[in-house]
């Protein structure tokens, strides 16, 4: 039987609920109940028109995958194709994240080792 990815779907917005403040995960779960579709859709098009408009300053691209991860909560051809590309986000955020914080950690040890060898 084929998956319609609502397993994936899950996974995705688990994982980006481990990445969000805690007051975005409360607003995700509410969002993410049955009874908030409602309110899902619309805004899932609404966050879609605004990544649109990404030259604007208070919008951007970001806004793209939060819309189609709304939408695809109740579109159920759209569940499997998003999931899997949030989920690729997610481990591609991980990965820069710990890229970043081991290269912040070396540069502040090789910048000491530099000065004294610079003084030598």
């Amino acid at each position: 039987m084929p998956s319609d990815g609502t397993r994936e779907l899950d996974q995705a917005f688990e994982g980006l609920e481990h990445e969000v403040p805690d007051r975005v995960s409360r607003a995700i779960r509410w969002l993410r109940d049955p009874r908030g579709r409602k309110v899902r859709l619309p805004l899932g098009v609404l966050f879609l028109v605004g990544g649109l408009l990404w030259f604007l300053p208070v919008v951007g691209l970001e806004l793209v995958p939060i819309g189609l991860l709304l939408i695809a909560q109740d579109v159920p051809f759209l569940r499997k194709p998003v999931a899997k590309g949030t989920l690729w986000l997610e481990r591609r955020w991980r990965a820069l994240r710990g890229w970043w914080r081991t290269r912040r950690g070396s540069r502040g040890r090789g910048a000491g080792v530099r000065r004294e060898e610079r003084r030598a």
